[in-house]
């Protein structure tokens, strides 16, 4: 009987300490993990890279829907952070905004008035993701934060010389355009040049899957959002819930012929207020000689 006994409150203290674990668990993905922002470094290296681009430095951030966990304060923690690195350019790959956002007037300046904030010695761009497209505030919004809006067209950055880099951008797919009817601008471009043409080329999505349908892919670099990276990731499992357009690509880097894929996992939440094993954070990467 007493053996009894001490088998069932052994079994009592397991049962509230896994419980006490998981409520744990459960108030770390709520009210901790969302609100904790790492940098997650990348140096990329290049043949023949010349002089005047060595060290280039682009600062990647997305997915921030910002409305939902993301608020005034933490906008101007990261704009510290990204002024930190001293990047060269910085570019946004979509969801800037969420979809349950209650826009206003005076917010929308507000957003604006820290992306503006946003120091790069070389350029600012952005794209939409598809929560932005509820919102007509968007494109001012972007424009008045002295981003370049980026949807379904091009640039080319210059720095200290002759050769340039050359950045291109296609709108959320939920616009229902093909990404090579948002990408035929840019391509025409690429095509003019015989040779002596952009010694490298980016371009920004915002859902990664979006690159199987690509019917020519000239791109060293790609760059995307969308994925969260699961949001929450299990250990030895991975990511758990995974949006239409990064079903296939969802993780942090693919080679896909030739082009390095990169995938930011977020600075917000979607959905769910809820984080798990997967810190919010934004991407720096260095153009490096090989």
């Amino acid at each position: 009987m007493v053996k009894n006994k001490e088998k069932h409150f052994s079994f009592l203290k397991l049962f509230l300490f896994l419980i006490l674990i998981i409520g744990l668990t459960i108030a770390y993905g709520f009210f901790i993990e969302p609100k904790l922002i790492t940098v997650k470094e990348q140096k990329i290296t290049i043949n023949n890279w010349p002089d005047n681009f060595n060290g280039f430095k682009i600062v990647h951030i997305s997915d921030i829907h910002y409305g939902r966990m993301f608020n005034e304060e933490s906008l101007k923690k990261l704009v510290n952070s990204i002024n930190e690195q001293k990047p060269d350019i910085v570019v946004l790959t979509g969801d800037l905004i969420d979809k349950d956002t209650n826009m206003t007037t005076n917010m929308a300046n507000k957003i604006s008035e820290f992306l503006n904030k946003i120091e790069a010695t070389s350029g600012k761009y952005a794209i939409n993701g598809n929560n932005d497209l509820k919102f007509d505030e968007w494109t001012n919004i972007i424009t008045n934060g002295g981003f370049k809006d980026l949807n379904n067209t091009y640039d080319t950055i210059y720095k200290d010389g002759y050769s340039n880099i050359f950045i291109a951008g296609a709108s959320t797919i939920k616009d229902k355009l093909s990404i090579n009817d948002k990408l035929k601008t840019s391509i025409d471009y690429l095509n003019s040049f015989e040779k002596d043409g952009p010694i490298y080329k980016i371009l920004l999505l915002h859902e990664p899957d979006v690159i199987d349908d690509m019917s020519v892919n000239p791109f060293d670099l790609i760059l995307a959002g969308h994925s969260h990276a699961g949001q929450v990731r299990l250990p030895f499992i991975g990511a758990i819930i995974l949006p239409d357009g990064a079903k296939k690509y969802y993780d942090s880097h693919y080679k896909i012929e030739n082009s390095d894929l990169y995938i930011s996992n977020g600075l917000g939440v979607s959905n769910y207020n809820f984080r798990l094993f997967n810190t919010p954070s934004y991407n720096v990467y260095r153009l490096v000689e090989k």
